[in-house]
């Protein structure tokens, strides 16, 4: 639900990384997303994407 607080962390990633989500890479998201308003977090150690996070307000 946009608006609603993502799971703030830490995130499991396959190469074996416990990552915080200040920690996380960040990127474009895939899918044609906003950017403005979507963020990928991605795993400073592999890279690998380890969620899609909601980080615009509405209104």
């Amino acid at each position: 639900m946009p608006g609603a607080p993502e799971r703030a962390g830490p995130f499991d990633c396959e190469c074996g990384a416990c990552v915080s989500r200040e920690a996380a890479s960040r990127t474009e998201t895939y899918g044609g997303l906003d950017p403005t308003k979507w963020q990928t977090l991605c795993c400073p150690e592999c890279g690998r994407r380890l969620k899609t996070v909601f980080v615009g307000g509405e209104g």
